[in-house]
């Protein structure tokens, strides 16, 4: 932002080119007395109060100076410990990972071993009851069989007895059966000889 200062003196050279030139003249002009000394007068007030804000300036300039520095390392400080607790985090987030690495290596180590010992042991329980249950029906096997030729023999003997107690029956009946008489002939039927009329008449007596 420019001074109070400043805008004067632009003021005077734009009122300055405003101004027409004496006839016959390219460098001297024809200005307004009154209007251009309230602009010299207000450039005189206002020149002391500017002069010493400048010269406070130039003089705490050392000061002004040395609190920039103080600012700038105080931010290049600042700046550095926090590059340092970055690198520091950066450092303990790659202990923890490979800390996390080794504990998530170690857990499906120990993960595939109980796999492995459970499929295992899965194993030989189903071996042993395979075994187990081969011998039931090794057993049951046995038994049936044994069973049944007991029941066989059994009943080959029960079939021999009732055949034979089946023909001794039948014999006793056969030897008990009466013969039957000769059956009469027609003519002791009636007594006489008769023949048949094949011309419609019936039986006809000769």
């Amino acid at each position: 932002m420019s001074s109070r200062i400043e805008q004067i003196i632009e003021e005077i050279e734009e009122y300055i080119d405003s101004c027409k030139f004496q006839p016959l003249s390219t460098s001297k002009i024809i200005v307004n007395k009154d209007q251009l000394d309230e602009l010299l007068r207000e450039l005189r007030m206002k020149a002391p109060d500017e002069i010493k804000r400048y010269q406070k300036i130039i003089a705490n300039k050392d000061a002004i100076l040395a609190d920039a520095q103080a600012k700038a390392d105080n931010m290049i400080q600042e700046a550095q410990i926090h590059t340092n607790e970055l690198v520091s985090e950066h450092e303990i987030m790659q202990q923890a990972y490979a800390q996390a690495n080794e504990i998530v290596t170690a857990a499906t180590e120990q993960a595939q071993q109980i796999l492995d010992s459970a499929t295992s042991d899965a194993n030989d329980i189903r071996i042993g009851a395979v075994q187990y249950t081969d011998e039931l029906l090794a057993n049951a096997e046995n038994i049936i069989g044994h069973t049944l030729d007991n029941y066989t023999a059994k009943y080959d003997a029960l079939l021999n007895t009732l055949q034979e107690s089946y023909d001794m029956v039948r014999n006793n009946r056969s030897e008990l059966e009466i013969p039957e008489p000769p059956a009469p002939s027609v003519e002791e039927d009636f007594g006489m000889t008769g023949e048949i009329d094949l011309s419609g008449g019936g039986l006809e007596q000769i």
